[in-house]
């Protein structure tokens, strides 16, 4: 009788637990949208979980796999989510209705987690009013008058460049590159001559490092906020912060402080922080505190060095592989140098090539996997009669719609004439995501084409890049970080080109 006992409860607590992680895996079915078939306790990112595929070609598979549908339905773990494929559907998400999808998925911790209240991650009700308050740091006129100090950076890069060069030996061009763009926002951003490029172990570097390369114990608060956030808030009134909180908050209290003290005005980011600070009361739904005013400057840190560093050291090792690309670009712009006596904002934007190689490059190498959105009410997507219900979570595979070899053929192969005039017309503008869209795409997205495009000008002017014997040919894509790049970086034969 207590065998018998003890076998029903088991079947029960098995019942229990089956029903829990399978209870909405009839979601998708009822809404007749196709998807894979989701396992209990995994749903149908089992491989994904165990390492065996990456997320993003996960992504691609699928996006493949079910080639003529415009929404596929999985399920992380027993959560539905929406995959979006059909480039008007995703107009109507980032634009026509973005009302309705004006908030991404992620959670912000105020607690446990001050630096997650920044602008990429926030509610509606908070982004909006700050949204438009930050807007103008990243104007024309403010790019104009930061083209001295990204060009000066460059001029570093080219200076500590040439060092290394005379050493005769594989250059790892992604950590050059982070480099720069850390001396950059610290410049632009901070007021703060880094000098990154000159200093071993500085501490930018190495806080940089830590935001994309976590230590265990980040790591292990990180999964605690994925699998139990509610459990993680709890944790936030007795776990210490991290370094990277530390860091950027004593950094810009202390920035701010002392230009208050020393009547200093340099009207770039943390002057920006300042004057809305100081009118706070204006925006009745932000408390200004100095944790969020640290989240602000770690977002611009964070998302204006590694994506751009990544993006250039992307674009030199296809420029490496591909020669005549190399030096067509190179042309372009020793003809610019030619036809002025400087490198000036105006000059590059008449660089054609260029801007084709670099949106070529965010083509194959987009800053990000997929983008995500999340419903605020019940929605019907237009045309193919399928509803939504609030909180839905919606995937955009950003890398699987610029490899979609039906809009890019042989997708793999870097051909800057994808981005020819008559292409772009022929192509739906949503087939071209590495900024996002609509309201909510990158702020920064000016900031960075720029320190982009001023850094390889000046490399690609005075060097030449070559694949070596460390370059790793295909590419190897890192599977632990959450942008694109390469596993193991990318090394690269770098010559001084002598000009006569």
């Amino acid at each position: 009788m207590e065998l018998y006992q003890i076998l029903c409860s088991i079947t029960v607590v098995f019942l229990i637990f089956y029903y829990f992680f399978t209870s909405t895996f009839d979601f998708w079915k009822s809404r007749g949208i196709r998807g894979p078939r989701p396992m209990p306790g995994f749903g149908t990112v089992k491989n994904v979980l165990f390492g065996k595929i990456t997320l993003g070609n996960y992504l691609r598979k699928l996006y493949n796999d079910y080639e003529n549908e415009s929404l596929i339905g999985i399920f992380f773990m027993k959560t539905p989510i929406l995959i979006v494929k059909d480039p008007d559907l995703i107009k109507n998400i980032f634009i026509k209705d973005f009302s309705t999808f004006a908030n991404r998925v992620v959670t912000v911790h105020d607690k446990a987690e001050p630096l997650s209240q920044n602008l990429f991650n926030l509610e509606l009700k908070r982004w909006r009013p700050l949204r438009m308050k930050l807007s103008p740091i990243f104007t024309s006129r403010k790019l104009k008058e930061m083209f001295s100090m990204i060009s000066e950076c460059a001029d570093h890069l080219v200076d500590y460049t040439e060092k290394i060069v005379n050493k005769n030996e594989p250059i790892e061009c992604l950590e050059l590159m982070a480099k720069y763009t850390t001396d950059v926002i610290g410049t632009c951003a901070f007021g703060i001559e880094i000098n990154s490029l000159s200093t071993e172990n500085n501490e930018f570097r190495r806080i940089g490092k830590n935001i994309f390369y976590q230590p265990w114990t980040d790591l292990l608060r990180t999964k605690i906020k994925h699998f139990s956030p509610w459990f993680y808030d709890i944790l936030g009134y007795i776990l210490p912060d991290t370094e990277v909180t530390k860091f950027f908050t004593r950094l810009v209290v202390d920035t701010m402080d002392n230009r208050e003290k020393n009547n200093i005005v340099r009207h770039d980011f943390i002057d920006m922080l300042r004057k809305l600070k100081k009118h706070a009361d204006k925006m009745n739904d932000i408390n200004f505190t100095n944790s969020f005013i640290a989240a602000q400057a770690f977002i611009f840190f964070a998302a204006g060095f590694e994506t751009s560093s990544t993006t250039m050291a992307n674009a030199l090792y296809e420029l490496a592989l591909n020669e005549k690309i190399q030096d067509r670009l190179r042309e372009e712009i020793d003809e610019e140098y030619i036809n002025s006596s400087c490198l000036t904002y105006d000059n590059i934007n008449k660089m054609n090539y260029l801007e084709k190689v670099f949106k070529e490059t965010l083509r194959k190498y987009p800053p990000s996997l997929f983008f995500t959105r999340k419903s605020q009410s019940s929605y019907t997507f237009n045309g193919i009669n399928v509803s939504i219900p609030e909180n839905q979570i919606i995937w955009i595979p950003v890398l699987a719609l610029q490899r979609d070899p039906h809009i890019y053929p042989e997708p793999d192969v870097f051909d800057p004439e994808r981005f020819n005039e008559e292409a772009v017309q022929n192509r739906h503008p949503m087939f071209f995501l590495s900024f996002g869209d609509g309201p909510r795409n990158c702020i920064g997205a000016r900031f960075a084409i720029y320190q982009v495009k001023i850094g390889l000008i000046k490399i690609l002017r005075n060097y030449k890049v070559e694949p070596c014997e460390k370059t790793e040919i295909p590419y190897n894509l890192n599977e632990k970080t959450f942008i694109i790049s390469p596993k193991n970086g990318i090394h690269l034969k770098i010559t001084k080109i002598n000009r006569t």
